[in-house]
């Protein structure tokens, strides 16, 4: 976020918004419409939310529908406190969609997407093996997923 910029209060019109891109590609004018708001004001919100880092509008994908890839979710549990470093480090880590701290049996939760030319055993072997303080991981492969999409990171 721009040192500039000032936090931007997510309010019920900016909710509102958000709600409609769900379909990324939804004309602003539609938006005003449904909501009878300007354009501009949609324009407006919109940017002001990008830069703030509250929101990205971007493509998603659903993985079972494309050929040779799978979504897995691990959990991950860590010798240290400090979760939100190897977040981090995590998050930089080929095939990481996403990573969140948690509460209960891990300290990490993390999305990762695989293919055919990297998958679990390079996963682990050539990344994971390579973060100091993992304790130990557990890997749970999704077999059916519903309203789950990702972007595409590898």
């Amino acid at each position: 976020m721009c040192e500039a910029m000032k936090p931007i209060k997510v309010d019920d019109t900016n909710l509102a918004i958000i709600k409609e891109l769900r379909q990324g590609r939804k004309p602003y004018k539609q938006i005003a419409q449904r909501l009878a708001i300007t354009e501009n004001t949609v324009r407006n919100r919109v940017q002001k939310m990008e830069e703030a880092g509250i929101l990205e509008i971007s493509g998603l994908v659903d993985m079972e529908q494309v050929n040779h890839h799978q979504l897995v979710i691990i959990g991950v549990k860590l010798k240290t406190t400090d979760m939100f470093k190897k977040g981090e480090e995590f998050s930089r880590v080929r095939g990481v969609v996403s990573v969140s701290v948690v509460t209960g049996r891990y300290d990490l939760i993390l999305v990762v997407t695989f293919n055919e030319e990297y998958g679990l055993k390079e996963f682990y072997a050539d990344e994971v093996s390579r973060i100091e303080d993992v304790q130990s991981l557990e890997t749970f492969v999704i077999y059916k997923a519903y309203n789950l999409k990702v972007p595409y990171v590898l």
